[in-house]
């Protein structure tokens, strides 16, 4: 019997979730909204397409697993992605002061806008796969409680279903012909943050469905910039919020990303949020802790406005602790939860979710009874490993929504100031933070033996009272900033 499996979205999410179902059943159509372009561009439906993207290092082993015929790591390159070692080819200031860089070139996160991510992805899965994919609005889901037997389709405004469609896959039109139902033998919600699958599940009878939003009232601002002359290799530069101060929390970036351009972030709290005004915009950039991101980019030429975005909330829905769930669905990616972008790992539990969907459906039928609640439960496990490090320091930021720091909340940070502190002069504690915010490993690995010892034992080598530059890098820094602060030497921070 022919089986065909729909995913509402072609997003990230949804098209690793294609990838996945492809092996498992006849046809995989992928839906979505907008119109998707046939190259690397923005679009309407990504509500933070605009601004910084890292890709965790467990998310890109996730993806080469999922699209195994593309080497996804070449295939980004390829199409212009940079690829940055945290150890090596990062300079960021922490609350605890600035990391050092190692002579280790490791713990890789591949950077691009958000636009080229996804055209990448997109273009993977459909070279690897028969994936289909076309354009309508998810409206709601067909069955019941007990089990999901399709979507309802709409064409949106001024739209029209295309015949060939209809006819291939016999979806049955209202009267006005503006919407449709498509029968399914299995159905994946990755519509993303403006997802509806708590009002859909609600219509199929299930209402106990348990929603938390954390809110720390964090906006993004983001200008892309021309790469200065002779910074092509700039490290990528960070200036992280400090949640422990009492105060907002402000932060800054500057993200090489495709065609010679650095994505330059800034990001804050509530009450400390960045402007969208150009010059305030750059005022912001050095009044940050420390001026570096504002230096740079003083005599950069500016690419673009300023983009400012609200979409920030960390919101979960906890899908997999309802009574009853339906059978032959799932909801991944931002439709299960949300994160604040800041941590950048929204697309990797994105992909670790859709590569469980595979390894259940490796074992069982995807119409097999319990098949969607293991998934679900399967899933959740990625999200978690997110929710508790976004949470456990937004709620700490002044004029939080949804939330006040519990002991639990207040121990891991105390133990995260620790490590962090550590992780200035010990390469042993920084490669545990970024194992465990690369999503290679979980919030365990913070608990092993040695990275504990070498959070008790502090840094064993001083703080560095400066950026980490190169020599070559504070020569570039003199002459790229038209600021009139001075450029102190420092040492490069190597090890």
């Amino acid at each position: 019997m022919s089986r065909r499996a729909v995913v509402l979205g072609a997003g990230i999410a949804g098209m690793l979730a294609a990838a996945a179902l492809a092996p498992a059943v006849d046809h995989v159509i992928v839906v979505d909204r907008d119109e998707l372009p046939a190259g690397p561009e923005h679009r309407k439906g990504v509500p933070q397409g605009r601004h910084a993207h890292l890709l965790m290092p467990g998310g890109l082993e996730a993806m080469e697993r999922l699209v195994p015929a593309v080497d996804m790591r070449e295939h980004l390159l390829a199409a212009g992605a940079r690829e940055v070692s945290l150890s090596s080819g990062m300079v960021a200031l922490t609350p605890a002061g600035w990391l050092r860089r190692w002579r280790r070139n490791d713990h890789f996160v591949i950077t691009c806008s958000r636009a080229l991510l996804d055209w990448a992805v997109r273009t993977a899965v459909l070279r690897d796969t028969t994936v289909e994919v076309h354009r309508a609005q998810a409206v709601g889901l067909l069955g019941s409680a007990r089990g999901v037997s399709g979507v309802r389709l709409a064409t949106g405004s001024g739209g029209a279903f295309a015949p060939a469609f209809l006819a291939r896959h016999g979806m049955r039109l209202s009267p006005d012909g503006r919407e449709g139902e498509l029968d399914a033998d299995f159905v994946v919600d990755a519509t993303g943050r403006g997802t509806r699958v708590v009002s859909w599940l609600h219509a199929l009878g299930i209402r106990d469905i348990r929603e938390k939003n954390i809110d720390s009232g964090l906006v993004n601002a983001t200008r892309v910039y021309r790469t200065p002359p002779g910074a092509q290799d700039w490290p990528l530069t960070l200036i992280q919020p400090n949640p422990y101060t009492g105060r907002p929390g402000r932060s800054g970036m500057i993200v090489p990303i495709e065609n010679d351009q650095w994505m330059v972030s800034l990001g804050g709290s509530r009450g400390g949020e960045p402007p969208k005004d150009p010059e305030a915009f750059l005022k912001y950039a050095l009044d940050l802790p420390d001026p570096l991101v504002g230096r740079l980019i003083a005599g950069a030429e500016p690419l673009t406005q300023v983009f400012t975005s609200h979409s920030t909330s960390n919101a979960r829905r906890y899908l997999e602790k309802t009574r009853l769930w339906p059978e032959r669905f799932v909801a991944l990616g931002d439709s299960a939860a949300t994160f604040n972008p800041l941590y950048g790992q929204g697309m990797a539990v994105a992909a670790l979710s859709a590569l469980k969907l595979r390894e259940v459906l490796r074992s069982a039928d995807v119409t097999a009874p319990g098949l969607a609640r293991r998934v679900q439960r399967a899933a959740s496990q990625s999200v978690e490993a997110a929710w508790t490090l976004a949470v456990s320091t937004d709620v700490l930021y002044p004029g939080v929504d949804g939330g006040t720091p519990t002991l639990a909340d207040r121990l891991a940070g105390g133990y995260s100031q620790r490590l962090t502190r550590a992780a200035t002069g010990s390469y042993t504690a920084a490669a545990a933070l970024w194992d465990v915010t690369g999503l290679r490993t979980g919030p365990a690995r913070l608990m092993r033996p040695g990275t504990v010892l070498a959070a008790l034992v502090g840094p064993p080598l001083p703080p560095l009272s400066g950026p980490p530059l190169t020599a070559t890098e504070r020569v570039l820094l003199s002459r790229i900033t038209r600021t009139p602060a001075p450029v102190t030497a420092q040492p490069d921070g190597s090890v």
